[in-house]
């Protein structure tokens, strides 16, 4: 199975620090992002990536090179312009023959890809999006009403909410929808296919999950021994 890691992003949420390093080169601990995440592919069987790129991109070309150092075989796509999270699918569609991963940029999770993947092959159809429940604390009273009156009045309530955790597993026939040169999104790619009667699934990941692109979550990510942790479970560190 090939892996293909979206590494063109800005990462405007984590500037400034983001204006000398692409986001999947931002330190947890004393490694890059994107240095967990191939080591989490390659001790999982993967050994043939894309990393699609765009802003700094010569930086993430120069820290992974070909890839031999983990005993992997790396590729890279280049964006003149920016392309959206799908749109970069595009430029290297031809390689795409088989089920296939596609991983954001700023995610470190302990997701079993082996689980993940046999629940792809399970049902058989397109796309699966590895989800995870993120609690929002409301900074608002919440009100629902009826015809301008109230019914319900929460304070500051803290809502559920089940969020793609930016990890699909994808079939090639996505690939149709997905047009070529210009920006299309993850966004995108679901109305399309959602107005197509195509049936998309989730997986439900209840282990860790962190967005590195947001600021509490990539300082949460300090703290936890990641070099540890992935001698005992699967850790995946995926960069965009």
């Amino acid at each position: 199975m090939k892996a293909v890691i979206q590494c063109g992003g800005m990462g405007t949420r984590l500037r400034p620090f983001t204006s000398v390093l692409p986001k999947p080169l931002m330190p947890i601990g004393a490694r890059p992002v994107l240095e967990l995440l191939l080591k989490w592919l390659r001790r999982n069987g993967i050994e043939d990536v894309y990393i699609t790129t765009g802003y700094l991109g010569h930086l993430i070309r120069s820290v992974c090179g070909d890839g031999s150092q983990w005993n992997l075989k790396i590729r890279y796509t280049q964006e003149i312009e920016p392309l959206g999270t799908i749109g970069p699918l595009s430029l290297i569609r031809d390689e795409l023959t088989e089920p296939f991963l596609v991983l954001n940029g700023d995610v470190l999770t302990d997701l079993s890809l082996s689980r993940f993947v046999a629940a792809h092959r399970k049902h058989k159809d397109p796309v699966t999006i590895a989800t995870a429940c993120r609690l929002i604390k409301m900074d608002f009273g919440v009100i629902d009403e009826t015809d301008n009156i109230v019914q319900v009045f929460r304070e500051k309530p803290t809502l559920s909410n089940l969020v793609s955790m930016g990890i699909y597993c994808m079939d090639p026939s996505v690939l149709p929808f997905i047009p070529s040169g210009v920006p299309f999104g993850f966004d995108d790619l679901m109305l399309q296919m959602m107005q197509a009667g195509t049936v998309v699934h989730v997986y439900k990941h209840e282990g860790l999950w962190l967005d590195i692109g947001r600021v509490d979550d990539f300082q949460n990510a300090q703290s936890i021994s990641w070099e540890e942790q992935s001698s005992s479970v699967e850790v995946a560190a995926v960069a965009a």
